[in-house]
């Protein structure tokens, strides 16, 4: 079998798209909202992480226009090089001030943020522990790094962290990374036990706080601002594409770390900056988010309302306190056919399949914005609970041709 036979063999995809259960790549015929247009009908929003819901606002729009009209539509370079604007200079600047750290430096998108920070600081020497639910992009960045060792502990398992981190040489340089808020279970790590161990162990501490801020801590600072753990943390990274309403990402830490990482990141040195009307727009939500950190309550209000809905009408969750709210639906199938009934009658949601989740635990992930009204979470209450009482155990077969 050469290359090209592998990729021809492989039809899952096509197998679910004539079982009409292919769940991927619906075209959003509206911006991102509370309620979006897909295949010509209004929908409700469960499936966004445009949390703090600015990427419609006329704010941000207008500043991206504004950038546009400056510096026009790209920068033509990286960072390192010709592509660093006044705009750019000015985002790490309010992004350090925000986080409480001593510098900032932006990145292209989240993804290229953790391949850049992780790639840079771990050297032949570190060895690297990550939480077992940690996004792929820490994953992917850990394998693509120098790194002596990488190794998984069990999710937020401190017992299984300390174990690990017992064996490995006292003299060595290590890297603890964690998400903040995990983007499948919508859980909290636990912080605290994270930082004693940390310093038990001499080692390093990374948050990738994605989807954490915005959602939690003063003003919406994240999982370090929550536990009150700030200057704990050694390296803060999150995105511009959830509550910043752009696209990029950052990474907040002290001035040695930010150097080291502004002359050694590959991804930073190496790739084109963040486009003007990006960075502009990212830059403008941070000012929204610090002038109403009431959104922050807001969204949580929400999440909370539509929480105990779906539990008060026995709809099986993943408790927890954060804007992400999973639904079990166990069968792969299964939810994938439950998915595809939701956004008929009117709900988008993610269906969440192994490998992110264990077999046999599948879930529909759904998230919140801090616009969304208590109507639309009434109705979508209903239709969910609806679809799920007529799917019952139904498992649809899926059968390759």
């Amino acid at each position: 079998m050469n290359l090209l036979d592998v990729f021809e063999s492989y039809t899952f995809p096509q197998d679910l798209m004539k079982q009409g259960l292919y769940p991927y790549f619906h075209a959003l015929e509206s911006g991102q909202d509370t309620e979006v247009i897909i295949d010509g009908h209004p929908t409700i929003m469960l499936g966004s992480n445009n949390y703090l819901g600015l990427t419609s606002d006329k704010r941000t729009i207008a500043a991206a226009h504004e950038a546009l009209d400056k510096f026009g539509t790209g920068c033509s370079g990286s960072r390192f090089l010709n592509g660093t604007l006044t705009l750019h200079l000015e985002l790490e600047r309010e992004l350090a001030e925000f986080f409480h750290k001593d510098e900032a430096i932006t990145f292209s998108t989240g993804f290229q943020t953790n391949l850049g920070i992780v790639s840079a600081v771990a050297t032949r020497h570190t060895y690297i522990l990550h939480d077992s639910e940690n996004h792929a992009s820490l994953l992917d960045a850990s394998r693509l790094s120098f790194a002596k060792r990488v190794y998984k502990y069990e999710h937020n398992n401190m017992e299984d962290l300390e174990d690990k981190l017992s064996r490995i040489p006292e003299d060595a340089e290590i890297l603890i990374i964690t998400d903040g808020v995990f983007s499948m279970s919508g859980d909290l790590a636990n912080l605290p036990e994270l930082v004693r161990l940390k310093k038990k162990y001499n080692a390093l501490l990374m948050v990738d706080d994605a989807h954490g801020v915005g959602m939690i801590g003063d003003c919406g600072r994240g999982t370090a601002s929550h536990f009150d753990l700030e200057d704990d943390v050694d390296i803060i990274m999150t995105t511009f594409s959830k509550s910043f309403a752009s696209l990029g990402g950052c990474m907040a830490a002290n001035k040695a770390i930010a150097n080291y990482v502004r002359h050694h990141s590959r991804p930073f040195i190496f790739s084109a900056s963040i486009p003007p009307s990006n960075a502009a727009a990212a830059l403008e939500a941070l000012r929204i988010l610090r002038s109403s950190p009431e959104r922050v309550q807001a969204l949580i209000d929400i999440a909370s309302y539509m929480r105990d809905k779906l539990r008060a009408n026995n709809v099986p969750i993943i408790e927890g306190s954060t804007a992400v709210i999973p639904i079990f639906t166990y069968d792969p199938h299964r939810t994938l056919y439950i998915a595809k009934r939701l956004l008929e009658e009117g709900v988008y949601v993610n269906p969440v399949l192994p490998p992110a989740v264990p077999e046999n635990m599948c879930l529909l992930r759904t998230s919140y914005t801090a616009t969304h009204t208590k109507e639309q979470m009434d109705r979508a209450c209903d239709i969910i609970v609806r679809v799920l009482n007529e799917v019952g155990d139904y498992k649809p077969e899926v059968v390759a041709e």
